[in-house]
C-alpha cells in the first residue's frame, strides 16, 4: 500500500490596514496652572512636569491662559527674574499643543463648593471629569479633591 501525504489548504491570512495616526494618538491629561509653570520656569519638579507634558496630549480650560500671564508677572515682579527668561518661557508655552475648552460655569460653582476648592482649580477638575481624562497637578488641595471625585462612577450626564 502506497502512502500518500494531502497538504491541506493553505489557511487565509488575516490582513489589517490601519491609519497610521492610531499609533501617533496619546491619551489625554488636563494639565493645570502649577504643572505648566514648572515645566516652563523651572521650578521644583520641573522634570517630572516636562515629562507629563510630552508624554500626553494636553488639555485645559481656557482660564489656564491667564493664569500662565499671571504666573508670568509674579516672576518678573515678586521674583525677579528676567523679563527675556520670562518672555522665553511664555513663547514655548504659546508652542504648546494644548486643547483648550469652555466650562460649564455651574458645574465649577458646585465643585468648588463641594470641595472648598477656587472656582479655578474646580474647572480643571469638572474638565477631567467631562473629558473622562486624568488631572495632572502639584496642588495638594486639588488633587485630594480629584482623587476622590474622579473614582466616583460617572454620571449618566457626565
Amino acid at each position: 500500500m502506497s502512502s500518500r501525504r494531502v497538504t491541506p489548504p493553505e489557511a487565509p491570512t488575516l490582513h489589517v490596514a490601519e491609519p497610521a495616526g492610531a499609533y501617533h494618538r496619546r491619551p489625554t491629561v488636563v494639565v493645570d496652572a502649577s504643572v505648566m509653570a514648572s515645566a516652563l520656569f523651572g521650578e521644583e519638579r520641573h522634570a517630572l512636569a516636562v515629562t507629563m507634558l510630552q508624554i500626553r496630549a494636553l488639555a485645559a480650560p481656557h482660564l489656564l491662559d491667564c493664569e500662565m500671564a499671571n504666573i508670568a508677572l509674579k516672576k518678573v515682579r515678586r521674583d525677579r527674574q528676567p523679563a527675556d527668561k520670562v518672555a522665553t518661557a511664555l513663547q514655548l508655552y504659546a508652542e504648546l499643543d494644548i486643547a483648550r475648552h469652555a466650562v460649564d460655569t455651574t458645574a465649577v460653582t458646585a465643585l468648588a463648593d463641594r470641595y472648598a476648592l477656587s472656582a479655578y482649580d474646580a474647572a480643571y477638575l469638572w474638565l477631567a471629569e467631562a473629558l473622562r481624562a486624568p488631572l495632572a497637578t502639584f496642588d495638594d488641595k486639588l488633587a485630594q479633591a480629584a482623587r476622590r471625585h474622579l473614582s466616583e462612577p460617572p454620571r449618566d450626564d457626565a
